[in-house]
């Protein structure tokens, strides 16, 4: 019996441990960018370059359309 809950424990203090670390990274400031970690560029968008996108694909829509 002991040892279920020595497993249980063993999985709570895991799921404690992984969400502090979330919340370490989403707050800590010497880190740029999002709390993912996958070294993206989540916070730098550029949204000038989206819309030169959008512009020429619509531009491309009344073209061949």
């Amino acid at each position: 019996m002991w040892i279920q809950y020595l497993i249980i424990l063993l999985l709570f203090a895991g799921a404690a441990f992984y969400m502090g670390r979330i919340f370490w990274r989403a707050f800590d400031k010497r880190q740029s960018g999002c709390a993912k970690g996958c070294g993206g560029a989540c916070s730098v968008i550029d949204v000038d370059q989206i819309q030169r996108t959008i512009d020429r694909a619509v531009q491309q829509q009344h073209a061949n359309g």
